[in-house]
């Protein structure tokens, strides 16, 4: 039974997701999965979140516990029972790179999942709406939401991941298009040798807030390369933010050939 590599919490999850061309992805779907689609659409996310009180098997890290991260990422399945929740197939992500603010915390995570982790000066704001609110309290509509990271060199050095609040919190609707986004308990990596790794990431189902005004900004050619940018140069297909929780990341597990 596989057990809990990383714990932490996760909060103010903001995704804007572009429906794109499957070919674009179909390199990058890792050995045993396809491509998952909603809606008759393939979708490709941009997710930028607070991960907040990081351990590694228990241990907090020094300076390492409270960070923001920037992934850009797709939806694959894998035909293997989910017993969990009762599904015949798995549902998962797979990930085409992920900014994090501390270069330990990159190495680590390419070393062990051969994820595509770079390490990049970060930062994030919330600029509420109302009067002034203890930074923990609930979003609310009209709040500002933005993930920043910095490209030296580029022009502008700045980019950001950025959306505005538009509704209250609600549960995810079994079926709908939020629920697809981010209901995936599992995570796919392909290593060096073309293998693929599995892993379950374990979580309660989150509330999400439905989000407008949302925007992808930067040199994101420079970030993704040239096709990838061009995916995601025009608005997103949809925008919201989940709420987040606890989260527990458990050990990978290499897929038979």
């Amino acid at each position: 039974m596989s057990t809990p590599f990383l714990t932490a919490r996760w909060r103010h999850l903001l995704m804007l997701n572009y429906a794109v061309d499957p070919s674009l992805l179909e390199d990058l779907c890792p050995r045993g999965t396809v491509i998952d689609e909603n809606e008759g659409h393939c979708f490709m996310s941009v997710v930028g979140f607070l991960f907040l009180d990081a351990r590694v098997k228990g241990l907090a890290l020094p300076g390492h516990q409270d960070f923001e991260e920037l992934n850009l990422r797709f939806y694959v399945r894998r035909e293997q029972p989910d017993e969990a929740r009762g599904l015949d197939h798995r549902r998962g992500v797979v990930f085409v790179k992920e900014l994090v603010p501390r270069v330990a915390i990159a190495t680590v995570a390419r070393l062990l999942y051969n994820e595509n982790y770079v390490a990049l000066p970060m930062d994030h704001s919330l600029l509420r709406a109302g009067l002034p609110t203890p930074e923990d309290a609930p979003l609310e509509a009209g709040d500002r939401l933005a993930y920043g990271f910095r490209q030296r060199g580029s022009q502008p050095e700045w980019g950001q991941v950025s959306a505005r609040v538009a509704g209250s919190a609600a549960p995810l609707v079994a079926g709908s298009h939020p629920h697809f986004i981010a209901e995936h308990y599992w995570g796919y990596a392909v290593q060096r040798d073309g293998g693929t790794v599995e892993y379950a990431v374990d979580h309660p189902p989150w509330w999400v807030h439905p989000a407008d005004e949302a925007r992808v900004e930067g040199d994101l050619e420079r970030l993704y390369g040239p096709r990838l940018a061009a995916a995601l140069a025009g608005p997103p297909h949809s925008a919201f933010i989940a709420e987040g929780s606890e989260v527990q990341v458990m050990e990978g597990r290499r897929l038979p050939v």
